[in-house]
């Protein structure tokens, strides 16, 4: 069972060198119960205006201001996320479904 949940913006270690980096966690706790894994997307500061970035406002415990980069999506194992830093405010969540539904052409 995993102590967060969908909107929580945990630290990730994706793989890349000796990096965590903030996500946000998509999918629902304990999505699927053959595997310990999360579906999340990678916060960037490297704000393009595409079409699957999602901006919000920038909360205290970030330095910089960002955006959810849905293009990142990625399945973690649970064991590579770490401690919680926020949650996105329910808008964020809201404004996330509406470019995934986009984006996968739901």
């Amino acid at each position: 069972m995993t102590s967060f949940k969908r909107g929580d913006v945990v630290l990730v270690d994706l793989g890349h060198v000796a990096k965590v980096r903030p996500c946000v966690v998509i999918s629902i706790p304990d999505a699927d119960s053959r595997r310990n894994m999360s579906v999340v997307a990678p916060l960037t500061t490297e704000i393009r205006g595409g079409e699957c970035e999602v901006p919000f406002p920038k909360p205290r415990w970030l330095v910089e201001e960002s955006v959810v980069n849905l293009i990142g999506l990625v399945g973690v194992d649970n064991a590579k996320i770490g401690r919680m830093l926020g949650a996105l405010p329910t808008d964020g969540l809201d404004a996330i479904d509406e470019v995934l539904l986009r984006l996968f052409d739901l």
